[in-house]
């Protein structure tokens, strides 16, 4: 059977206060490190961005290998620092949050497909929209099974790179 429910929320006053969240608590170091890594990665695209610039209406090269290295390099990062080493725990923000999110870039990729098609370049922009989704799965496959691959000669998980706080 079960117990009636109390009449006023005096017979709650025993009842414990709910926590308080703070959600930000003790974060500083991983926003540090995701704000110090996406600012080298977005100098980084830019660095590519003047090495390959896109000329008007032509294939955006520049974005299409920044998207499709990053993809591949964040494949093989999370592999191995899931799978195969021991990091610091500052390293996956630093380098898949911060360089690798500010290094690729999804908003300029939808920029330049939508300015090939003002621009009347409709067949360039599907195959760039195209190719760039073929090829980021792809890369990032690849960069899971050359990870998992390389760590297969070695004898599971290496070093000990966790720091103690």
């Amino acid at each position: 059977m079960s117990q009636p429910l109390p009449q006023s929320n005096d017979d709650w006053t025993d009842a414990p206060a709910p926590a308080r969240v703070r959600p930000f608590e003790g974060q500083l170091r991983p926003v540090v490190a995701v704000a110090v890594g996406g600012a080298l990665g977005a100098l980084a695209r830019w660095g590519v961005g003047i090495v390959l610039p896109t000329p008007r209406g032509g294939f955006p090269l520049g974005t299409f290998a920044i998207n499709v290295v990053g993809c591949l390099l964040i494949g093989a990062l999370i592999v191995a620092i899931t799978e195969l080493v021991d990091t610091h725990p500052l390293v996956r923000p630093f380098v898949a949050s911060g360089f690798l999110g500010g290094f690729t870039t999804f908003s300029a990729y939808s920029i330049d497909i939508e300015l090939l098609l003002i621009g009347g370049h409709v067949g360039i922009a599907l195959g760039y929209l195209a190719a760039t989704l073929a090829a980021a799965l792809l890369a990032t496959w690849a960069g899971m099974v050359l990870a998992r691959a390389m760590g297969s000669s070695g004898s599971g998980r290496v070093g000990s790179g966790r720091v103690a706080r």
